[in-house]
């Protein structure tokens, strides 16, 4: 670069010094001295426009390689291994992203073998679970006293407490592997709501829950098998935190699906983490409620999976709810 600023200086000089002899008349000496002076004052500005055209690209490098940083940093923190920087052995900070390529790289892989191991766990346990639950369902019907029935009856509870927790497993390990593929239909959503609602009666009635719909017509294109998953988990969830004799209510309305009940609330410190796998906002109460923590977190999957959000608005003792928005969801 120098060199061609420097040849650029000269021919202006040369230039300069011509047109001055030619156009007063000057002699060699003087007409020289003048080029001189001119060549150098051209070097000064086309060598600091060069470094200043030199700085600004540097400087939009830096900030490109930042930004690519930062955005593959916050897709690594959310899960996505799959991400990587373009790289550039002239870029600056180019050892940098380098390093986060490998880093996500292997994080991938450590990821890939928690998930074939959590799905291989999970399928191969449902086997002998099966086989306990039956024994003990054979033991209590042959049992001779009250104590044997009640372990009988423990047994068979425990069993089927690790298969809904295996099957749960099993479930997340196959949405996060999107081993699922997703069979998209048109269907009313109003009606699938309702159907959902009919088949859970038993559980809010036995509770005497008022269950309440304000469902205005609506279809969506999704899989109907998975987003019932979605109404089945949330619903459930309302009905087991909804004290005798509360109310709970579903609606459509502006593209989004409302689950509303009058339960116990979630604090603001449980809010942020509900959705995560394992996590008990009512530790005191799960166990005897059941459930394992997982349920919200595939409720959470699968939305995202349709391209869609979830939200949750509660307050202790009065109550939460629980908003869905799906892309696709309109009024018919």
């Amino acid at each position: 670069m120098s060199a061609c600023v420097f040849l650029i200086a000269m021919a202006g000089a040369t230039a300069v010094g011509y047109l001055i002899i030619s156009l007063f008349g000057l002699s060699i000496v003087p007409a020289v001295m003048l080029s001189a002076v001119t060549g150098t004052l051209i070097l000064f500005v086309v060598f600091g426009s060069a470094m200043s055209l030199l700085r600004r690209s540097q400087l939009k490098n830096m900030n490109d390689m930042h930004r690519a940083l930062t955005e593959t940093l916050n897709e690594i923190a959310n899960g996505n291994f799959n991400v990587l920087v373009e790289t550039d052995p002239h870029a600056p900070h180019n050892d940098i992203a380098e390093a986060m390529n490998e880093m996500a790289r292997k994080l991938g892989t450590l990821e890939t073998m928690r998930q074939d191991f959590i799905s291989n766990v999970s399928h191969e346990i449902q086997s002998p679970l099966t086989s306990i639950g039956g024994f003990a369902k054979l033991l209590k019907e042959s049992a001779a006293d009250g104590q044997s029935r009640h372990y009988a009856d423990v047994i068979i509870a425990e069993s089927e407490r690790l298969s809904s927790l295996s099957d749960n497993l099993l479930k997340l390990s196959t949405l996060d592997n999107n081993k699922i593929p997703l069979n998209r239909t048109d269907f009313r959503l109003d009606k699938q709501l309702e159907t959902v609602a009919l088949t859970l009666e038993p559980q809010w009635s036995a509770k005497h829950i008022e269950l309440s719909c304000a469902l205005s017509k609506s279809s969506v294109n999704a899989d109907a098998e998975l987003l019932s998953q979605v109404w089945i988990n949330l619903l459930v969830n309302a009905i087991k935190f909804t004290p005798e004799g509360g109310a709970i209510q579903l609606t459509i309305d502006n593209g989004q699906v409302t689950i509303r009940d009058t339960g116990a609330g979630i604090s603001d410190e449980d809010k942020i983490h509900i959705f995560e796998r394992f996590y008990k906002a009512d530790k005191a109460r799960d166990r005897g409620l059941g459930g394992n923590g997982l349920g919200l977190a595939i409720v959470k999957k699968i939305v995202e999976l349709h391209g869609g959000r979830i939200s949750v608005t509660s307050t202790l003792g009065k109550g939460t709810a629980f908003e869905i928005s799906l892309p696709g969801l309109h009024s018919i």
